[in-house]
């Protein structure tokens, strides 16, 4: 990406916008902050950002209800929901609503900046790729080409954990990881892991 890319951070916590800044300015992202959910709906169409920063907890409006309303302005923008609420019920809503990602508070900032840099090299691969299809639902050719690509670098066999953590996507993404790869079953070899305990697991590795 050529130029500095733009991230939109909403927070109703000042210390954590601030930190928000400070990491784009160590690391090079220009970070407009917002304290207001009802107000971030606006500022999104106005910025347009690359990324947005989205807390789970705010209190002029429902997390979810603002991320459908921003996903009506715009359904590309990777969208990463901060959030200390782990629980895979909130995380199904979220991903309905059209999350693309989560990061844990208190933040982390190589794993925030990890999934930054996953969701902006993922929206380069789709802006490579537009025009093209959707290969089905949730799965689109950036994402795909990601997993082929890590699938090459791996070298090895590898299970879909291993893809979910290599690129470095969130847990929650797993069935997407999964479908992806059955997707591209044919530059894929599939085998069946037994392993010494439990069920048989599926491993992969590149033809």
């Amino acid at each position: 990406m050529s130029k500095k890319p733009v991230i939109l951070a909403v927070d109703d916590e000042k210390d954590i916008l601030y930190t928000l800044e400070a990491i784009g300015n160590a690391v090079g992202w220009k970070v407009y902050t917002e304290n207001n959910s009802s107000m971030a709906v606006n500022r999104l169409k106005a910025l347009k950002p690359d990324i947005v920063l989205m807390d789970y907890h705010m209190p002029q409006q429902n997390g979810v209800i603002t991320l459908q309303k921003m996903r009506t302005v715009d359904y590309r923008v990777p969208i990463i929901v901060l959030t200390v609420d782990e629980r895979q019920e909130i995380a199904d809503k979220f991903l309905a609503a059209g999350a693309s990602d989560f990061a844990t508070k208190p933040i982390r900032v190589p794993d925030l900046v990890a999934r930054i840099n996953v969701h902006l090299k993922l929206a380069e691969k789709q802006r490579e790729a537009q025009g093209r299809a959707v290969v089905t639902k949730g799965i689109n050719d950036a994402t795909l080409a990601m997993i082929l690509e890590y699938a090459q670098d791996a070298g090895e066999w590898f299970f879909v954990e291993d893809v979910v953590q290599g690129v470095g996507l969130a847990y929650q993404n797993y069935s997407e990881v999964f479908t992806a790869l059955l997707i591209a079953l044919d530059r894929l070899v599939l085998v069946n892991d037994y392993g010494k305990i439990g069920r048989p697991r599926n491993k992969y590795r590149l033809k």
